[in-house]
């Protein structure tokens, strides 16, 4: 018999002086298991097929262009002397500091067991795998002979041309992303066994039955399962952890220890954190908040999860206007002339437009979650996190177009114009991002059904407990 049924308890019931429950309506451990899995067992709606449809064209987009780069040339992008890091650099920025929500929501907030990760953090990984995998494709797509990108990977050879300087940032990215990815898949793997296994259990069709199968690999729930599942995954947790902190730092670096006006400062690494952590956040909403609706999983995301998320959006949004701010506090009060000019051209220089699009998505619009309002209304956040979405793109757009088209000299002065092979790869990157997120949610266990059923269970203890008292 049903739990809920058998207390006679309703999670929807908030009470004085209590938060909002995690789980909604009168749900079951069996009504989860059935709102997850018939995600995947029933056919395709007309809406996911129309978005898979428009996010696939894109990505094959993507695909074409690259190999239209690779025929052509890096003359193909808006890349020119003095901007010679161009779009490509951007986005590449962008999409790790995307990343980063998955592995804080899920290993951090775990960590610090934190219950209202449970309905997110799947998805939220998953999103960090993709955001890395589109990472990934630009500094391979950057290297100018394309066709010997796999120089950067480290395997026995003499002729490791790539690799002539272990004191480059850029060489350190290749481990802190690699690292990332790897830590990040295996933490997003491990915790969907239980869950597919039930997928595993639950299909009619022998060949679904069979790739669940040996993705589940063997898991038959038995207390000797459960101990080392926890195990590995809090050990994954703990690995991954650290990773939060050091991959973007790293990826800061890139700029912090070069000697360009604008990029040669200490702020960088927390500031960079901080960004992406506020990036990620956004995009995570950008994607649950649809997926709740479109799925009916309004019941398991609740509007607490959504309030916590833009409480820590509205957190490291002033922690990056505070970083905007300090930029130009130290320029100044550092006296280099350099510096002073660098900061006062991004603001009224001939990029302003960039800059102030930036300061009005990244520092302004997030400051409308302080009302309780703007943090619980969907449709609202949704309109913001789009809008921060913008900012850090255009964050990143800042610091690398703008300290590049104006140094030191006024004769090596150039203005960056994008070509149609640069917007193309922006939006086609996007296509990928999306083809596959779509692709996860058709296939996979969108939420962890069994840390969602666990978070139901305390629900329920407490529930329980508190009628007794009364």
């Amino acid at each position: 018999m049903a739990i809920a049924a058998t207390t006679g308890l309703d999670n929807t019931v908030e009470r004085p002086g209590e938060r909002a429950p995690l789980v909604l309506g009168n749900t079951t451990y069996h009504t989860i298991t059935e709102s997850v899995s018939s995600i995947a067992e029933q056919p395709p709606s007309k809406l996911w097929v129309l978005g898979f449809l428009v996010s696939a064209s894109l990505a094959s987009m993507f695909g074409l262009l690259i190999a239209y780069l690779i025929y052509n040339g890096v003359g193909v992008w808006g890349n020119r002397d003095p901007v010679f890091w161009g779009w490509p650099i951007v986005n590449f920025v962008f999409w790790v500091g995307i990343g980063h929500a998955g592995t804080l929501i899920s290993a951090i907030l775990f960590l610090f067991r934190q219950e209202w990760r449970t309905s997110i953090n799947r998805a939220a990984e998953a999103m960090t795998i993709f955001a890395v995998v589109c990472a990934g494709t630009f500094p391979g797509i950057h290297v100018g002979r394309a066709w010997l990108a796999y120089w950067l990977a480290p395997y026995p050879s003499l002729n490791l041309w790539m690799w002539p300087q272990f004191r480059s940032p850029l060489l350190w990215d290749v481990f802190a992303v690699s690292t990332y990815g790897t830590v990040s898949l295996l933490f997003w793997y491990m915790g969907m066994v239980p869950d597919l296994a039930t997928f595993r259990d639950r299909s009619k069709n022998k060949w679904r039955r069979m790739a669940y199968g040996i993705l589940a690999l063997g898991w038959c729930g038995s207390s000797r399962h459960w101990m080392r599942y926890e195990k590995a995954y809090a050990l994954l947790a703990a690995l991954a952890a650290p990773l939060v902190l050091s991959v973007h730092t790293i990826v800061s670096f890139d700029f912090a220890v070069s000697q360009v006006p604008g990029w040669h400062t200490t702020i960088f690494p927390p500031y960079f954190v901080a960004g992406a952590i506020f990036s990620g956040f956004a995009m995570v909403l950008t994607l649950m908040i649809p997926s709740r609706s479109i799925f009916k999983l309004e019941h398991l995301i609740t509007v607490r999860h959504l309030e916590n998320m833009c409480k820590i959006i509205l957190a490291t949004g002033s922690i990056v206007g505070l970083a905007y701010g300090t930029e130009f506090f130290i320029a100044w009060y550092g006296q280099v002339p350099a510096e002073q000019f660098a900061f006062i051209n991004r603001a009224f220089g001939p990029y302003w437009w960039a800059y102030w699009t930036m300061i009005t998505c990244n520092v302004i619009s997030p400051q409308l979650f302080w009302f309780k309002r703007m943090r619980t209304d969907p449709v609202l956040i949704f309109i913001v996190t789009i809008f921060v979405n913008i900012g850090m793109w255009f964050e990143r757009f800042v610091i690398v177009i703008t300290s590049l088209s104006r140094d030191y000299l006024p004769s090596a002065w150039g203005y960056f114009s994008p070509t149609w092979v640069d917007w193309g790869m922006l939006i086609g990157s996007f296509g990928l991002f999306f083809t596959l997120f779509m692709l996860f949610c058709r296939f996979m266990p969108i939420i962890n059904m069994a840390e969602t059923k666990a978070t139901l269970a305390h629900q329920l203890r407490h529930a329980s407990h508190h009628v007794t008292e009364h």
